[in-house]
């Protein structure tokens, strides 16, 4: 083993790469004070180390880089570490410690979306639209600083506007911390936050009361929403509405829609990726496969439902909605509209079963509906009985 002075460490080449390009290692251990190394990359950087074994554990600690520090200078702080270890300290727990109470809410959020890995897009989406829109004022502030009483005092401000955004973004804060929580506590006698400080509004039973949205379009107001949705400018924005009024879809698994999901030939459509991760099969109707088939023969995109504006999928049609309630009265959502399809078609007497197929529903309680296995084809004559009610209420009434 070599002696660490800066003679040695000047001639000493960096390893060469990988046959795959990926860097490489290598360490010299100095032969006078045990633990004490050098580690070089194959970049070229050289960096001064300890290694020692704490609690059955082999750990290995960073000094600092060669330049910043002198060989000697490295060794008296290798030195000054081996001197706390003996003491029944653990250096490197101590400087992860510090270094984990100054994580800031910013950076637990990114850490915590790149840990979930089960996450989709469009939910990262609204978790950042949260954390900018509800917390960008706490970005800077180290987790550790963020107080029971300061939550509490967030989610009352929100919620005098906005009562279920203000529970929403208190979950969404609620799941940092919990990262921070099951990552940075760890089995450390100093844990970073001692409790998860959103639990103060449940203790407090401070949840706000949101009523779920139980809107939809009665049957005397399909022919009135129809007529308008066939006044809108962009016809994709059109049959986008209709397609989600006849099956039921949700708005992305809708909008996502691209032509290798649509088969003519057997007659179905597919969503790959729905909400419970399972693709979701569905028949087309007369009507639908007329719908599609117009559309199919007017696209250059490989989105069933481009955007206008850009090269990918249309987004959800706002101004849409603002001239459908100008034109009828009534204010209604994408969501509205799958509504609309569960409730005709349990008005029409569609089974049980059936209508969770319909909906892609899943109930891991429900040991039955594990045991059923229904072809798309079991789903026709439902899916034929509700559009046939639906075009009877716009063309007819």
């Amino acid at each position: 083993m070599p002696n660490l002075t800066k003679s040695f460490i000047d001639k000493v080449e960096p390893p060469p790469l990988k046959p795959d390009g990926k860097p490489t290692q290598v360490f010299y251990r100095d032969d006078t004070l045990k633990g004490f190394a050098l580690r070089v990359w194959s970049g070229g950087t050289k960096t001064f180390i300890l290694e020692k074994r704490i609690d059955g554990r082999v750990r290995r600690m960073t000094i600092a880089k060669y330049g910043e520090l002198t060989p000697a200078q490295a060794r008296a702080k290798a030195q000054e570490l081996l001197g706390e270890i003996a003491k029944g300290n653990d250096p490197a727990e101590e400087k992860r410690i510090r270094k984990s109470r100054n994580i800031t809410l910013i950076e637990a959020f990114e850490d915590y979306l790149n840990t979930r890995k089960d996450l989709k897009s469009g939910t990262i989406n609204n978790y950042r639209k949260c954390m900018n829109g509800c917390f960008s004022d706490w970005h800077r502030k180290r987790i550790a600083d963020i107080s029971k009483s300061m939550v509490q005092e967030r989610h009352s401000d929100i919620g005098g506007r906005a009562p279920a955004r203000a529970n929403n973004a208190m979950r969404v804060l609620r799941a940092v911390f919990n990262h921070v929580i099951a990552k940075h506590n760890g089995d450390s006698a100093k844990p970073i936050v001692e409790t998860n400080p959103v639990d103060g509004i449940s203790q407090t039973r401070g949840w706000y009361r949101v009523d779920r949205r139980q809107s939809l379009l009665e049957p005397h107001e399909l022919k009135p929403w129809y007529e308008a949705t066939n006044q809108l400018a962009y016809d994709v924005t059109r049959d986008y509405l209709h397609l989600i009024l006849f099956t039921g879809l949700r708005k992305t698994e809708a909008a996502t829609l691209k032509w290798e999901n649509i088969s003519f030939e057997a007659n179905t459509l597919t969503v790959p990726d729905t909400k419970n991760r399972e693709p979701h099969t569905l028949p087309l109707t007369t009507h639908l496969q007329s719908l599609l088939k117009h559309r199919h023969q007017q696209s250059e995109s490989e989105w069933v439902f481009p955007s206008p504006r850009t090269d990918t999928h249309l987004s959800e049609p706002r101004s849409a909605f603002r001239y459908i309630e100008q034109e009828t009265g009534k204010n209604t959502t994408l969501h509205d509209l799958r509504r609309t399809f569960i409730t005709i078609a349990e008005s029409l007497d569609i089974p049980a079963y059936a209508l969770k197929r319909l909906m892609n529903h899943r109930d891991p309680n429900d040991v039955t509906a594990g045991y059923i296995v229904s072809s798309v084809d079991r789903l026709r004559e439902p899916m034929e009985k509700i559009s046939k009610f639906i075009l009877e209420k716009v063309e007819n009434e």
